[in-house]
């Protein structure tokens, strides 16, 4: 239920590639739901309990199903049919296999990505789950014969607590999903607790140094390896930005601990392609002008991906257009999200993409864009992908940089934007 989440959609391309009989329901078609049905999935558009075959062994289900229509989710329980959400199912797959879990607040999909690939390159033929689509491989999913499973840890609502991993990485910890989460310490408290899974033989990668993370190392048996101690001489990724630099040295760390030879690592980095909508290039526009997508949301995301951009596009006009995500996050981080723009040169937002979300009047975009303009920045609020596409082919010039940023379907701009 929910197969087309990026997530679900690969647990169920594992459990097909097992053999097991998969079939399932998403409200709206996708890209993805297209793709599961080439690899021999039967996908139904639509959610009723009457799409469930009633000897289902199994029946697994996106967490978004009881967050959006809890009516419903209860129904669904009333089958007395077996049921586990997608990070039960996940937790039960990593409880017998060798897992490599990348869990931080910002980084893991690039990180998860950049291992995986390291791992496919150097024939250990891991399994991987990743959280967007492997541009090489243009899959979620990739199935492995050995024991290693790579996958994503994902902090919301505790996710990664279903895991058992025997590596951890841990890219950072940083304020997100104030939705579910406290604080600062109650987002700490739960990446404590998946510390706290790691066997003593097992190993954390991460920075010890970093504040916000030193705090949850305390009284970890398991060996901890600092990341930014790993020699990165040689490398030159295809991706701007320190945080990609620190994503790969994440990665270098998962290789030492495997003792795979250190410049067959830094090849594979090297080469590695990148994940989709992670300042991903889609083309230019009828003016000339760059178009880049990266699903980059919170302020951390946000400055990250604008500063790589910064760093290689240094003397060009970037623009760019961000969709807030979710209402809570938007109202929670308001002050910090006006603040994350400083690399771009104009900014355009787009209405909040409501997600999971219902809205209370209390925030939008309009308010979003009087607190940027407390920062001297040129800002301007639209009302729809129309609105933007029509005032962005009236103003980019060639060589400008639009920068599309959001998790929501901002990235639809861009068939708008650009010109084959």
């Amino acid at each position: 239920m929910g197969i087309g989440g990026i997530g679900i959609s690969a647990i169920a391309r594992m459990m097909h590639a097992r053999g097991v009989h998969v079939s399932g329901s998403d409200v709206a078609e996708s890209e993805v739901t297209k793709n599961l049905r080439e690899a021999g999935i039967g996908v139904t558009i639509g959610q009723s309990l009457d799409l469930i075959p009633p000897n289902a062994e199994l029946i697994v289900y996106s967490n978004a199903i009881k967050k959006l229509d809890d009516d419903f989710f209860e129904k669904l329980k009333s089958l007395g049919q077996p049921m586990k959400s997608y990070p039960e199912l996940l937790g039960e797959v990593s409880k017998d296999m060798c897992t490599i879990a990348i869990s931080g607040t910002h980084g893991k999909t690039t990180t998860t990505g950049m291992i995986g690939t390291m791992l496919i390159d150097l024939a250990l033929d891991p399994t991987v789950v990743v959280g967007s689509l492997l541009l090489r491989e243009k899959s979620n999913f990739i199935q492995g014969k050995s024991d290693i499973f790579v996958t994503e840890a994902d902090e919301y609502r505790r996710a990664f607590h279903n895991l058992y991993p025997t590596i951890l990485i841990i890219t950072n910890i940083d304020l997100d999903h104030l939705d579910y989460y406290k604080d600062l310490a109650d987002i700490q408290s739960a990446f404590y607790e998946l510390a706290l899974r790691v066997p003593e033989n097992g190993a954390i990668v991460c920075n010890p140094n970093d504040p916000h993370v030193m705090p949850i190392l305390a009284g970890i048996k398991a060996k901890i390896i600092d990341y930014t101690k790993e020699n990165i001489i040689g490398l030159s990724l295809r991706f701007p930005g320190a945080h990609n630099i620190e994503n790969a040295q994440a990665t270098l760390g998962v290789a030492h601990i495997l003792n795979i030879d250190h410049t067959q690592a830094i090849k594979s980095l090297n080469g590695f392609q990148g994940t989709w909508r992670r300042f991903e290039y889609k083309g230019e526009t009828k003016n000339g002008a760059l178009v880049y997508d990266d699903y980059a949301h919170n302020p951390q995301k946000i400055r990250a991906a604008l500063a790589g951009t910064r760093e290689l596009y240094a003397q060009q006009r970037i623009v760019a257009v961000f969709q807030p995500h979710l209402y809570s996050r938007t109202k929670f981080l308001l002050d910090d999200l006006a603040q994350s723009f400083g690399d771009a040169d104009e900014i355009v937002l787009v209405p909040i993409y409501a997600a999971r979300e219902h809205d209370d009047g209390t925030i939008s975009s309009d308010m979003l864009a009087q607190e940027i303009s407390k920062h001297n920045r040129l800002v301007r609020s639209l009302s729809s992908f129309e609105a933007v596409t029509n005032h962005l082919n009236d103003t980019v010039q060639k060589g400008d940089v639009i920068m599309l940023l959001g998790a929501g379907d901002i990235n639809n701009l861009a068939s708008t934007l650009i010109t084959e």
